[in-house]
């Protein structure tokens, strides 16, 4: 079995979305963690209503490609997820693999483990709530590291939704 790390964010419907998305995660693999959920505003120059974020640890049989196109796409999909060339826009989910194990990819298909770790303070925070030392591929500095030199930017913990979430995710 391979660990792995998923990135929840819904701009759209966002607690029904990610609430949604927790339970098919749960349902089409092996759950093992949700770290905190977090109301953050939208990045990278976006418009629109605050995010939902999170994170989720797994273990998989599954190739990362067929986990992210079966799995996650599929879940995306079924809870309406358009896409856009903007990579900002508002979305209902988007559930993106963020680590794979040790797995090192960089291809236009997949980016493992994910930049936007090293970027986005509603990537690492999460992440390192779940796995404080897990060590990036080419960094060589733990991911609680990483988190505290980004900060929280503006999160705001939503603890009553994790709850109910991590309540969710083991029903």
């Amino acid at each position: 079995m391979t660990r792995a790390f998923i990135a929840f964010g819904s701009n759209i419907h966002a607690e029904r979305n990610v609430r949604s998305a927790v339970r098919l995660l749960a349902d089409r693999s092996n759950l093992l963690a949700l770290s905190t959920f977090y109301r953050t505003a939208p990045a990278g120059g976006a418009t629109g209503a605050a995010f939902i974020n999170g994170m989720a640890e797994i273990e998989t049989e599954l190739p990362p490609l067929e986990l992210k196109h079966r799995v996650l796409r599929g879940i995306e999909r079924e809870l309406g997820r358009v896409r856009f060339t903007d990579k900002n826009a508002a979305r209902t989910i988007d559930l993106d693999l963020v680590h794979y194990d040790d797995l090192v990819v960089a291809s236009l298909e997949l980016a493992l483990p994910a930049p936007e770790i090293r970027e986005r303070w509603f990537v690492a925070a999460p992440l390192a709530e779940l796995a404080p030392d897990l060590r990036l591929a080419g960094s060589g500095v733990p991911v609680r590291e990483l988190a505290a030199r980004l900060g929280r930017n503006g999160m705001t913990a939503l603890p009553t939704l994790t709850a109910e979430l991590r309540r969710i995710a083991h029903e």
